[in-house]
């Protein structure tokens, strides 16, 4: 079953690991019309928030986050480093499949504050959705962006 699912998350987030390997340095601080959020804000809440799936939804007590983007609530224009940024996207994709890999009961009802109750299989379904969601502004911003 694990494996069948971390198939599934590994497709959804095709759409994010393909962007990171076009994007260039020079693409992080574009940001699309009025929109607050740059390409390197966007990869690295994405990163954060999935390491934060892996740490608090699904148990892996080892991953080390401060997720920055989200105490400071707002792009604050620091991610800029294109290196960086790809090390904490690998960093959170070995980090959330050793979780996903871990489970063993997906009926399991967990709860966080940021989104309440839900079983751990709709909790994947959350962040693969939450990284593809991104992704997909990513894509606009490199695209459009300026």
């Amino acid at each position: 079953m694990n494996a069948s699912l971390i198939a599934l998350w590994k497709e959804g987030r095709t759409r994010f690991t393909k962007l990171l390997e076009a994007v260039q340095e020079s693409d992080l601080a574009k940001k699309n019309g009025l929109s607050p959020n740059s390409a390197g804000f966007l990869i690295r809440h994405i990163a954060e928030v999935e390491l934060l799936f892996a740490k608090n939804v699904f148990g892996l007590a080892e991953v080390k986050i401060v997720a920055k983007t989200l105490i400071a609530g707002k792009d604050t224009g620091e991610w800029t480093d294109l290196a960086e940024l790809k090390e904490i996207a690998e960093y959170a994709a070995e980090k959330l499949e050793q979780a996903i890999s871990l489970q063993e009961n997906w009926d399991e009802v967990i709860e966080t504050k940021e989104f309440g109750k839900k079983t751990k299989a709709e909790a994947l379904g959350r962040i693969t959705t939450h990284t593809a969601y991104h992704a997909g502004q990513l894509a606009l911003v490199i695209k459009y962006g300026k």
